[in-house]
């Protein structure tokens, strides 16, 4: 595997994300997460991403046990974040930092993010000199490289990166229904990080899934072209970009994996004809108006009536594209049995506080009730 355009310890332009790792019993099942990791090295792949928040904090005990006490530092590139719920002052944060440190089982972090910035979070940021800590982190030896991952508009990020130009890398997220959507404006992100020189880390390459969970036109447009899976058109897109320098896939299952190391090992972009494809997919794909949720869950633990957002919106999703009735009962039996109904809302809106598409989940929450209850 070459090393990488943009930072040669990294191997090729393919990231496993940790935070969809596979689960049994609603816990990390840590011999198939082995067995993921040894697939992904073997290919000659070494980026992971994780963050404190992913599996609500068995992510990076799972990254110590699968890949830090199995792998020599200098096989893999770890990469950790910090979230702004985490710390309330300065001084908070490099008590977390070493936590993360600790429960990863490691002395460094390669890459370093500010999390999920947006003009609310940046501020958050600000006040509390985070962008300054992690700088000092760098030239301490205990970071190599300071990043963000970015949620909001072109104008957002042009302040943040001419703030602190001594960032390095922005993570943001970019497939090929996004790309030219107004609210999530990949396609002007994208054009900023150029513009300043900054390598793009792509997150939600396949939008939660949902470009693999495709309408029937859509998947017969794909199918026509007989060529690979669903999930490899949407990750092909993303990493076709000159500016990118690797692309993650939250990967829960072996078969996953063997998918995505089958057309990245030896990555090629997409052809003419198959970009004109995915075009056709992502007209027929907006043409459902469906909840763009990408199911990353933030949401979910701050809910003070224990609401399963993403799974009430992903079974709308379903109902709007299938027609069938296996959802409502789905709803009543399955998702709202033991946890709280879309109508339980109590409009606090800190669900809205903490979503990085920025959605009305509010009023996406009455629909949701209007349709099932």
């Amino acid at each position: 595997m070459k090393p990488n355009k943009f930072f040669p310890e990294i191997r090729g332009n393919f990231a496993f994300g940790c935070m969809r790792l596979p689960e049994t019993g609603g816990r990390i099942d840590h011999e198939h997460f082995c067995r993921m990791v040894d697939a992904f090295i073997d290919s000659g792949f070494n980026y992971f991403d994780t963050a404190h928040g992913y599996h609500n904090g068995h992510s990076e005990t799972a990254i110590r046990e699968c890949i830090v006490k199995r792998y020599d530092r200098s096989r893999f590139v770890l990469t950790n974040k910090l979230t702004d719920c985490y710390f309330n002052s300065e001084a908070d944060i490099r008590p977390f930092f070493e936590e993360q440190l600790r429960l990863c089982g490691v002395d460094y972090f390669d890459f370093y993010l500010m999390h999920a910035q947006d003009t609310r979070s940046f501020a958050h940021f600000k006040r509390h000199r985070a962008y300054e800590t992690a700088f000092d982190l760098k030239k301490e030896g205990k970071v190599r490289h300071v990043g963000i991952s970015f949620h909001d508009k072109a104008d957002v990020l042009e302040q943040i990166l001419t703030e602190y130009p001594e960032i390095e890398v922005v993570q943001i997220q970019l497939n090929y229904v996004d790309y030219e959507d107004e609210d999530v404006d990949s396609k002007n992100v994208y054009e900023v990080c150029a513009r300043f020189n900054k390598p793009v880390l792509i997150m939600e390459p396949v939008k939660g899934g949902s470009l693999v969970n495709l309408p029937e036109p859509a998947k017969k447009v794909l199918d026509d072209l007989h060529g690979g899976s669903y999930a490899s058109y949407a990750l092909r897109f993303a990493a076709g970009f000159p500016q990118v320098c690797a692309v993650l896939s939250g990967m829960s299952s072996m078969e996953q994996m063997e998918d995505n190391l089958s057309f990245m090992t030896d990555f090629k972009p997409l052809s003419d004809k198959e970009l004109t494809a995915v075009k056709k997919v992502c007209a027929i794909f907006k043409g459902q108006n469906l909840i763009p949720c990408t199911a990353c869950r933030y949401c979910v633990s701050g809910c003070p009536q224990n609401i399963l957002i993403p799974d009430l919106f992903a079974c709308l999703n379903k109902k709007v594209v299938f027609q069938n009735w296996n959802q409502d009962f789905y709803y009543e039996n399955v998702l709202t049995s033991r946890n709280g109904k879309a109508s339980d809302c109590i409009k606090c809106g800190s669900c809205e506080n903490a979503c990085p598409q920025h959605l009305e989940i509010r009023k996406l929450l009455e629909q949701v009730a209007e349709e099932f209850e």
